[in-house]
């Protein structure tokens, strides 16, 4: 269960920074806003036909909502650490060394390093359960909800510097590499990329799905902070940084020229990741509803939702544990 610590005060704080957080246009959050939009809204058209007509339904709901956990950052207290996992503060084989069972992980590193260190892989595993549970039930507005935090939180497994203890370049000097590659980048050149990565699939092996993806992410960090390296000792330094308007205010931003270079050097990498991950995000979601026994959504077709996603609330860390 969570515990929620419900104050005038901390209500106010917390929506006051959220409000401040979310109008600099410079914030960068995972894939960014932009990509995690079109992630979920694409994820929509791998889904069976049983499934397919609810979620057109509230297409824009499940568009609108892919950000909600990204601003529920500054709102709720633990809710950062749902988003990564520095797999490498475990050591030279993380893999082989840290548990995939969220159990198994706090007997064997406690729950306070396991939340230091990001546990996005245990919070999939969570949010599967509480979904499957709403199919169960039929409720419209906790499907949706829970269907628009997955597709986040599946995507955000996808970005490999999500993986790190070196997320923002902060380690070796490219501080600033992560809203580079994971926004920049998307917003750049995401409307050339091809989305349509066919059907959704059943996930046999839940945990297995989340850390293979968890691993492939992991595998590119390398590539991630070595081309952009390489690329800034070869780039004229009066070109790789550019002025930009942003909701009628000018801010400094990596240039053009160089973010084609770099996206060159990646030789597709982020189109393959975020293809990776609409079409995770619709196996995601289509998992639940099978695991739910194939309920018939179409009860569900015609009723309304309040659509307010997100709840200025703030909580202690205790992990939810309802799905264990």
């Amino acid at each position: 269960m969570k515990l929620i610590l419900a104050t005038k005060s901390h209500a106010y704080l917390g929506a006051l920074i959220f409000i401040l957080l979310i109008s600099i246009p410079s914030t960068v959050h995972a894939w960014g806003f932009w990509a995690h939009q079109r992630l979920n809204r694409m994820a929509i058209f791998t889904l069976p036909p049983n499934m397919l007509g609810l979620y057109k339904d509230h297409i824009e709901y499940l568009t609108e909502h892919a950000v909600d956990p990204d601003k529920r950052r500054y709102a709720v207290e633990g809710e950062a650490e749902n988003h990564y996992i520095d797999i490498d503060h475990y050591g030279e084989n993380p893999f082989e060394v840290v548990p995939r069972r969220w159990d198994e992980a706090v007997a064997k590193f406690t729950e306070d390093t396991l939340c230091a260190y990001g546990i996005s892989p245990y919070n999939l595993v969570w949010q599967m359960a509480r979904l499957t549970t709403a199919f169960k039930n039929g409720k419209l507005e906790q499907i949706l909800k829970l269907s628009a935090d997955i597709g986040h939180y599946v995507g955000d497994a996808h970005v490999p510097l999500h993986t790190t203890e070196n997320y923002n370049g902060q380690l070796t000097g490219q501080k600033g590499i992560h809203g580079f590659w994971e926004s920049r980048l998307p917003e750049l050149f995401g409307e050339q990329y091809n989305f349509l990565v066919g059907r959704a699939y059943y996930i046999e092996e839940l945990e297995d799905e989340i850390w293979t993806t968890i691993q492939e992410s992991h595998y590119a960090v390398d590539s991630v902070l070595s081309f952009e390296r390489i690329l800034n000792d070869s780039f004229p330094a009066d070109k790789k940084y550019g002025f930009e308007n942003r909701n009628n205010l000018v801010v400094r931003a990596y240039s053009r020229p160089y973010a084609e270079a770099y996206h060159t050097m990646l030789g597709g990498m982020v189109e393959r990741r975020m293809r990776a991950s609409v079409k995770r995000i619709g196996a995601f979601w289509y998992t639940a509803w099978k695991n739910a026994g194939s309920p018939n959504l179409n009860k569900l077709r015609g009723q309304k939702i309040k659509g307010k996603g997100l709840r200025f609330k703030r909580r202690l860390r205790i992990v939810d544990r309802e799905a264990n």
